[in-house]
């Protein structure tokens, strides 16, 4: 079992940045960090590889969210910069014990809102 618990959702102006929190109790193969934004379903954003750190983003974050991991603290974090009206979601991390960003996720966070004004 993996227990996920984030922090760091809340309200942001479009143009300014977040940084999401997932403190993970142990550390799975994968970490994803999805999003679900209102009339649309659930999407993964960002992904990162506890063992090799390789990530993968979704076109419409490339270039203003960096996915990292902190080993020491089994937490993977999600920074945001250069948000927009259109990001605003609830934000829920995910772990996989397989290594492809396709999962399954078999572990969920309880999710956090993000919403940018603008």
């Amino acid at each position: 079992q993996v227990h996920l618990v984030e922090s760091g959702g809340g309200l942001a102006q479009a143009g300014g940045s977040l940084r999401l929190s997932c403190a993970a109790s142990s550390r799975a193969a994968v970490m994803g960090w999805f999003r679900q934004a209102p009339g649309k379903e659930r999407a993964l954003v960002a992904a990162v590889s506890w063992s090799s750190g390789s990530t993968y983003y979704t076109d419409s974050v490339k270039g203003r969210f960096i996915i990292s991991r902190g080993n020491a603290n089994n937490t993977v974090y999600l920074q945001m910069h250069s948000l927009k009206p259109e990001d605003t979601a609830v934000y829920t991390c995910a772990a996989s014990p397989y290594g492809s960003k396709s999962g399954p996720y078999d572990y969920w966070g309880q999710g956090t809102q993000v919403t940018v004004s603008s």
